[in-house]
């Protein structure tokens, strides 16, 4: 296959989505500027209509197809953002649309899918088995098969985002973004090296998904036996050639974050810029923290790539970030199970500043004396000095306590 993408295809990808799309914001993060020691814009391909940067690659891959083509429809596999792509541009240019999606994807993209006017088929507990699925229809039906990244129009579509950053932060320094298949990146990539070769590049994988990484290290295209991220947009199993050699010499910098760290940069990007990504929209932030020693003082561009996010998900994700930030404490204490014993240690808890968002009392623990009574609480703090003071005050008060997560 052809790995040739040039600057004129992009520059006529983006004269044809400019019908369809307005360019996405770029936005100044004062917070993670300083937390950095750089300068953090944030370019927000969540705010675009379906959340994701894949409506761009998706659409203009339809806008390419002959009129046959388009009265046969489409068929795409996807976890959700390519899926919501592929039905978004459908609709606007009157095409019928399949798409394959795994069965573990997230809820609100499958819904959202749906409401796009997509016909849907779950199958596979994988984006690699719904690809193998919507393959085989493709080739029974002679539905035209859009893929979410090997494919050269769609590599081109996601390229405009780059086109965009360029003229919005001219005197760039480092673009990061994550990578699932490649086409963000491929495109990004490939339009801000034709104008300014000097930008450095950066591509984020998750840990547990970083089929690509092996695949650069190894000079071929890699498997994994497994992928392990809830970061579900990026969670590809098999890396693709055709988009190895289009990423190894536009790469500078490849990263492998934990999901921990990704988690920890969603939250960071809900509390500090003040906009929802999904796992795989965080990952360029939860990379930049990896690098931050190559970008002090430099001017730098982490692409938010999408934010379509369950909501389930969402609160997890808040949840353990407050008690990994220690600013949420779970505790097991015991303590006599005396009349007014529970109303002091919840006036201890209160005169040191802490909330209490639960409490569950149970006097049937069998571990527990007779004369004893286990409380577990939920505690919300200032941060993690104003939690180790409560513990130690805790400690003084009761018969016994116990950290939990």
């Amino acid at each position: 296959m052809n790995t040739s993408i040039t600057l004129e295809q992009i520059q006529e990808a983006r004269r044809v989505l400019s019908l369809y799309l307005p360019t996405s914001p770029l936005i100044y993060n004062a917070w993670l500027s300083e937390s950095l020691q750089c300068q953090v814009y944030l370019k927000l391909e969540n705010m675009q209509p379906i959340g994701s940067f894949k409506i761009r690659g998706a659409t203009y891959k339809i806008t390419r197809l002959t009129e046959e083509q388009k009265k046969l429809g489409v068929i795409a596999a996807s976890a959700g953002n390519h899926a919501q792509g592929v039905a978004w541009g459908s609709r606007q240019l009157g095409v019928k649309s399949l798409i394959v999606m795994p069965v573990t994807a997230a809820l609100v993209k499958v819904q959202n899918t749906q409401a796009l006017g997509a016909e849907i088929l779950l199958h596979g507990t994988s984006y690699d088995q719904a690809f193998a699925k919507a393959q085989e229809i493709a080739a029974q039906t002679g539905r035209i098969f859009i893929n979410a990244f090997e494919d050269a129009d769609v590599i081109r579509g996601q390229g405009v985002a780059g086109l965009e950053i360029l003229e919005q932060l001219p005197d760039v320094d480092w673009v990061i973004g994550a990578v699932g298949g490649g086409g963000l990146v491929s495109g990004v990539g490939t339009a801000i090296k034709a104008l300014r070769p000097q930008v450095k590049m950066a591509a984020c994988q998750a840990q547990g998904a970083a089929s690509m990484v092996r695949s650069i290290e190894q000079g071929k295209a890699t498997a994994l036996a497994k992928v392990d991220t809830f970061a579900d947009g990026i969670a590809v199993m098999k890396a693709s050639e055709f988009m190895r050699q289009i990423l190894a010499p536009l790469v500078d910098e490849w990263v492998e974050v934990e999901d921990d760290e990704i988690a920890a940069a969603v939250l960071t990007l809900l509390e500090k810029g003040k906009t929802i990504a999904e796992g795989s929209g965080a990952a360029a932030l939860a990379g930049l923290y990896e690098i931050k020693s190559q970008i002090r003082g430099k001017k730098v561009v982490v692409i938010v790539s999408g934010g379509n996010i369950d909501v389930n998900v969402l609160a997890r994700i808040i949840d353990v970030g407050l008690v990994r930030a220690g600013r949420r404490v779970r505790v097991n204490i015991v303590i006599p199970d005396r009349p007014g014993t529970l109303a002091k240690v919840t006036q201890l808890i209160a005169d040191q500043g802490a909330n209490i968002l639960q409490a569950i009392h149970d006097r049937n623990e069998p571990s527990n004396q007779l004369n004893e009574t286990e409380v577990a609480l939920t505690l919300e703090t200032r941060g993690p000095e104003y939690s180790r003071a409560l513990i130690e005050e805790l400690r003084k008060s009761v018969i016994r306590i116990e950290l939990t997560h």
